[in-house]
C-alpha cells in the first residue's frame, strides 16, 4: 500500500481488515467504533500520512461509479440526471461507465475502479459477476443496485419501480376502454422488470376473465426496432389486436411507426401504451399514453443510499420500489366498432 501514489480510505480499510464506513467513522471522529479497531485504523492513518481529500467536505464520499450495461437508451440519461443532482449537491464526482456484455469488460472496469479508488458504486440493470461482487465487498466499496437484472446480492440495497403494478395499470386502462384483444411487446426476459411488466399484463387479463393468448405476446428488447417488428407480427394475425401494450416507450414508438406504415391510425384503429414516460413522449404524434416510472428519482434515491453507506449509516430499507403512475394521453381510445 505504501507504493500507492495516494492513500485512500479504501486502501486503509483493506490494510486494517475493516469496512470503508468504519474508517470513515474514525476519520470523522465518530464514537461508534470499537477501541481496538479505532487504534488500529488511527495507527495506519498516521503511518501512511492519510489526509482528507480537500474537495470532499466533511464525511462525504469524493467519487461514485455509476455503471450501466448500455448507455444507448434515453432512460439512462434520466437516471444519470438524478444521480448527478444528489452527488453534485454533496460535492461528489460521478464516473459513468458502460460495461456492455463484452468479454472482460466488467473486469477492466474493476481494474479502473481500483485505480481511481471510488468510494461507492451504483449499478443499473447490470449483472454483477460473483467474483466482482466479492472483490467490491473485500475492498469495502458500498454498492447499490438499480433495477437489478437478476437476483441482486443479498447485502446490496436495491432501488426499483413497481413494474408489476405498472403493467397491471396499463392493461386495465385498455380493458376499461373496451379492448379485449390486447397485444404485448415484452422486454428482455433476463430482466426482473421485464418479467414483472409481463406478469402485470397477465394478471389484468385474468382479472377480467379473459384468456392469456400466447399469440398476442411477442418478444422485444426495449428498443425501437423490436417494437416495430413485434407490432408487424401482431398485425399479421388472422384476428389482430385492437390495442398494444409495449414494455418500453421506445418499443411503443417503433410499434406506432409500424402502424403508420400500414395505414392504421392511432388511436382510432389501434391504441398504444408504453412504459417509462420519457420526456419526449408528450411530443410524439399522438402524445403517448404510458406508465411513468420515476427514473430520475430512482437515481436520486440510489445516490442518497450509497452516500449514506459511505458515512457508515445503516440502511433501514434495503429493498425500495418507487411507485409507477399511468399517464393517459392521446394514443388510447375505445376500439373501433366491430365490422
Amino acid at each position: 500500500m505504501a507504493a500507492e501514489r495516494k492513500v485512500t480510505i479504501t486502501a486503509i480499510a483493506r490494510e486494517a481488515g475493516v469496512s470503508v464506513p468504519t474508517v470513515s467513522r474514525v476519520v470523522n471522529g465518530r464514537s461508534d467504533v470499537a477501541p481496538e479497531t479505532r487504534a488500529r485504523v488511527e495507527e495506519l492513518l498516521r503511518q501512511y500520512g492519510y489526509r482528507r481529500r480537500t474537495h470532499a467536505p466533511g464525511d462525504r464520499a469524493a467519487l461514485l461509479d455509476l455503471v450501466f450495461n448500455d448507455l444507448d437508451s434515453p432512460w439512462a440519461v434520466e437516471i444519470i440526471r438524478g444521480v448527478e443532482e444528489v452527488a453534485g449537491a454533496a460535492g461528489v464526482g460521478t464516473v459513468v461507465s458502460a460495461i456492455h456484455d463484452r468479454a472482460g469488460a466488467a473486469r477492466q472496469w474493476m481494474t479502473n475502479l481500483r485505480a481511481r479508488a471510488s468510494d461507492g458504486v451504483i449499478m443499473v440493470t447490470s449483472v454483477l459477476e460473483p467474483l466482482l461482487h466479492k472483490e467490491l465487498h473485500r475492498l469495502g466499496v458500498p454498492l447499490v443496485v438499480v433495477d437489478p437484472a437478476g437476483a441482486p446480492p443479498l447485502d446490496a440495497p436495491t432501488v426499483g419501480a413497481t413494474n408489476w403494478a405498472g403493467g397491471l395499470a396499463a392493461t386495465e386502462h385498455l380493458l376499461s376502454l373496451g379492448h379485449r384483444r390486447i397485444g404485448f411487446v415484452a422486454g428482455p426476459p433476463r430482466l426482473l422488470c421485464s418479467r414483472a411488466r409481463l406478469d402485470g399484463y397477465r394478471a389484468a387479463l385474468e382479472g377480467a376473465g379473459l384468456p392469456v393468448a400466447e399469440e398476442l405476446m411477442v418478444p422485444g428488447d426495449f428498443y425501437h426496432e423490436s417494437g416495430f417488428t413485434g407490432c408487424e407480427r401482431l398485425m399479421e394475425l388472422a384476428d389482430p389486436p385492437t390495442a398494444l401494450f409495449a414494455a418500453s416507450d421506445q418499443m411503443a414508438m417503433g410499434a406506432m411507426e409500424a402502424l403508420r406504415r400500414r395505414g392504421l391510425r392511432v388511436p382510432q384503429e389501434v391504441s398504444v401504451v408504453g412504459f417509462d414516460d420519457l420526456p419526449e413522449m408528450r411530443w410524439s404524434a399522438p402524445p403517448l399514453t404510458t406508465v411513468r416510472q420515476p427514473l430520475a428519482e430512482m437515481g436520486k434515491v440510489a445516490a442518497r443510499t450509497v452516500l449514506r453507506q459511505t458515512r457508515g449509516e445503516e440502511i433501514d430499507t434495503p429493498r425500495l420500489e418507487l411507485a409507477t403512475e399511468l399517464v393517459v394521453r392521446a394514443s388510447t381510445a375505445p376500439p373501433p366498432p366491430a365490422g
